[in-house]
């Protein structure tokens, strides 16, 4: 029998081969852009290689680091739109306002997990539509994010138990959306906390970070 593959050889291979695919997908979204009547589908299905990249790129050592809050913000909350508008969700508006400068520490693949999460999850409480705000800014000890909805909010015996897994109020989902957010923002230094909005229907997520060390 041949010697076992070392796990980071594993590693670099599953890596080489899903760049291929994308390539391949990414060659094909270039064909669809020459017709005009799938330039939007195209511009999506680039979008969405470019996110997996980003997601296999986090797969190595290099990956951790200090981040642009920005480009995540802008990220998560694009692919958001596009997973929105293949699926005909009803019409919501995300608006986003970061502060300039702002960094995070960790991976910038589960960032934007965390916030597409946080997303799609304020948009499935939302059935009718509505808008979601994420507003990234500057703390005396790091970073705040906030992701707010004006949906109808958080029901006050579900909020205590809203991070656990398997915990969800819809059959047909499994419940590990917010758990997962919670385990990566814990895996990256930081917490998330759940509330009612005080001024208004809706719920807000706060997530706070440490200051990315310089």
């Amino acid at each position: 029998m041949g010697a076992d593959i070392a796990p980071d050889l594993k590693l670099e291979g599953l890596v080489h081969d899903l760049n291929n695919v994308f390539e391949t997908v990414s060659d094909a979204a270039e064909l669809l852009a020459r017709e005009p009547k799938w330039e939007n589908v195209a511009a999506m299905i680039r979008r969405s290689v470019d996110r997996g990249r980003r997601i296999v790129g986090s797969l190595s050592a290099g990956a951790l680091g200090e981040h642009d809050c920005a480009g995540i913000v802008e990220n998560s909350v694009e692919f958001a739109r596009d997973l929105l508008q293949a699926v005909r969700a009803p019409e919501v508006r995300i608006i986003s306002e970061t502060d300039p400068g702002l960094r995070l520490s960790g991976s910038a693949a589960a960032w934007e997990r965390v916030l597409l999460n946080l997303l799609l999850n304020a948009a499935q409480a939302m059935p009718r539509g509505g808008v979601i705000a994420v507003r990234a800014r500057r703390t005396e000890t790091g970073v705040e994010v906030c992701v707010s909805d004006d949906g109808p909010g958080i029901a006050d015996d579900i909020l205590p138990h809203i991070f656990e897994p398997h915990f969800s109020t819809k059959s047909s989902r499994s419940g590990l959306g917010l758990h997962i957010v919670e385990s990566l923002v814990r895996q990256n230094g930081g917490e998330v906390t759940a509330a009612n909005r005080s001024s208004g229907a809706g719920a807000e997520f706060y997530i706070r970070i440490p200051a990315a060390k310089t």
